[in-house]
């Protein structure tokens, strides 16, 4: 590559599920007792307003989202490649992947992907498959995270370029989808009451265990974080 061509585009978070689902359910947890505002129960809550009667889940895991439901709750099927995460997601739950779903057209009336379409080095070819099982009148809800992160611990993890930030993902998901309206967060959602949780929250963010440890001896505690982000919610208008 010369200098003329630029700068390589944004790649796909590794994913590591099957081989370190530990990493995954630690960030859970971290998630369940530290933040203050859940991103499945706002998921949930949109889904009741939206009406949604049948959902996929796609990046579904150990079915997070499928738990926040209230009743009376949409009929969900939760969608992942990692099938040591899908052996704890309550049936019906399918091993596939977000680019070949494995539905007939305009099938559904809402499809979640929740922090999983940066894992993906290219999101469009599932953002168009995610509108070819849509009924007209659904819903594509994707989630996804700033680049600006947590700039609290910038001084030991800053997150990398992926290939669908909360910066550019409405972007894309507006050349597939008619309607596309963006729920953008920055606040101080997170609060890391011990060194102990600082050093998980950094570990969970694939840092090394030496850096996380010494940012858990360097920062005081507790810490403050900022979470970034962003919820698309994408409508089928034909």
């Amino acid at each position: 590559m010369t200098a003329a061509d630029g700068p390589p585009p944004p790649a796909g978070v590794p994913r590591d599920y099957d081989s370190d689902p530990g990493r995954y359910r630690l960030g859970r947890q971290l998630a369940r007792v530290h933040t203050t505002v859940d991103l499945y129960n706002r998921v949930a809550q949109l889904l009741a307003e939206l009406g949604a009667g049948t959902v996929l889940d796609v990046g579904c895991a150990d079915g997070a989202l499928r738990a926040a439901l209230a009743a009376p709750a949409p009929w969900l099927v939760g969608l992942d490649t990692s099938h040591t995460l899908l052996r704890d997601h309550p049936s019906p739950a399918v091993q596939a992947d977000a680019a070949r779903l494995p539905v007939r057209d305009r099938a559904v009336d809402a499809i979640t992907a929740l922090n999983v379409l940066y894992h993906l080095p290219d999101p469009l070819p599932a953002v168009r498959e995610a509108r070819r099982v849509l009924r007209v009148g659904g819903h594509l809800l994707a989630a996804t995270v700033a680049r600006t992160d947590s700039p609290e611990l910038a001084a030991y993890w800053t997150r990398p370029a992926t290939s669908f930030d909360a910066e550019d993902a409405p972007r894309l998901i507006a050349q597939v989808f008619e309607s596309v309206t963006v729920f953008r967060w920055d606040a101080p959602l997170v609060t890391l009451p011990d060194a102990t949780a600082i050093r998980d929250y950094l570990v969970v963010r694939q840092v090394p265990i030496a850096v996380a440890r010494a940012a858990a001896d360097g920062l005081r505690a507790p810490l403050v974080v900022t979470k970034r982000g962003a919820l698309i919610v994408a409508g089928r208008g034909r």
